[in-house]
């Protein structure tokens, strides 16, 4: 642990849309914003390849590149940009302490917590090398589907998200196969009947990926039927894994309010978190839309937040100054 103590004004732990746009709103209210950008820069979107449904993008763009913009701008508006991973938090007294790669100890009147969420991943080396190269694996239907229209898809999965990614694909896809490891699924009985409704999702019981097929773009799957061990192939061209986010939060145990999944709980119409002075943004508590845009809308509300709650907290002292005096 350094013996110096760092004070800052406004500290942001992540980057991400959410992170970088909370750095543009802080440093144009003149906070003076610290970021600490996380192990993996840019979040998320630093594995995506094209990004097309983001506003200002007309010829869309790779998800690195639409990060490193998002990092020059807030650099540019005067943003302390600097990367290391927040090991430790301690947010019960009036001073909120952060300490840096298990080393270093920062001290905020304000925190915006953009750590955001990380996909959950079946591990496959097939699916890890496609998905790195941009070849047709993917978390995200929303993000993705569109370049997958008029093609056959694969979707793993057996709860309401993998049923959503599903449905959605099914608008644009002739035929989604849906991936469930048991014999039924664990989706709310409405968004089962939707999937079953549709003509055009095929469901795959007692199903498990074995491999992703294809040197640079996923070609078909090789499942195995776990009740008969029957191993099978099955053409596709894209492959989408539904099987959860985990939002990262592990820091903040014991610290700030999550619900069962370990979002952060935010109060309503606000980010602000169950203690004063801390603000969350971004996916780290939003497990419903997780995109891009809503990312930065929600890093733009933490921003504006964070100087109003500042902004009235030195009105107060001023006011209390002003009676003493």
């Amino acid at each position: 642990m350094s013996e110096q103590i760092e004070h800052v004004k406004c500290l942001i732990i992540g980057s991400g849309p959410a992170g970088y746009t909370a750095a543009v709103y802080a440093a144009r209210a003149n906070l003076k914003p610290v970021m600490y950008t996380g192990a993996e820069m840019g979040g998320q979107l630093m594995q995506t390849t094209d990004v097309e449904n983001y506003p200002g993008y007309p010829e869309a763009v790779t998800g690195p590149k639409m990060m490193d913009d998002f990092n020059k701008q807030a650099a540019r508006m005067g943003t302390d940009i600097r990367f290391g991973h927040v090991t430790k938090v301690d947010f019960t007294g009036e001073v909120h302490k952060v300490i840096v790669d298990a080393k270093t100890e920062v001290h905020a009147d304000v925190v915006i917590i953009s750590t955001g969420a990380t996909a959950k991943w079946l591990g496959l080396e097939s699916e890890i090398r496609l998905r790195d190269i941009g070849g047709g694996v993917s978390a995200c239907a929303v993000c993705d589907g569109f370049f997958y229209k008029g093609k056959d898809v694969a979707v793993v999965g057996g709860g309401d998200t993998a049923c959503e990614e599903a449905l959605y694909l099914a608008n644009l896809c002739p035929v989604v196969h849906m991936l469930v490891r048991r014999d039924e699924m664990r989706a709310s009985k409405v968004m089962q009947a939707r999937v079953f409704a549709a003509e055009n999702i095929k469901v795959h019981w007692n199903t498990e990926t074995v491999e992703v097929l294809g040197k640079e773009e996923v070609e078909a799957m090789k499942v195995r039927n776990n009740k008969t061990d029957e191993i099978s192939e099955v053409p596709v061209q894209g492959f989408f894994v539904a099987i959860g986010h985990k939002p990262n939060t592990d820091i903040f145990i014991d610290q700030l309010d999550m619900d069962d999944e370990g979002y952060l709980i935010t109060k309503a119409d606000s980010t602000l978190t169950n203690i004063e002075g801390i603000f969350a943004s971004g996916d780290v508590q939003d497990k419903i839309y997780r995109q891009a845009v809503t990312a930065a809308g929600t890093g733009c509300m933490a921003a504006l937040d964070a100087e109003r709650y500042l902004s009235h907290k030195e009105f107060v002292a001023a006011q209390k100054e002003s009676v003493d005096a």
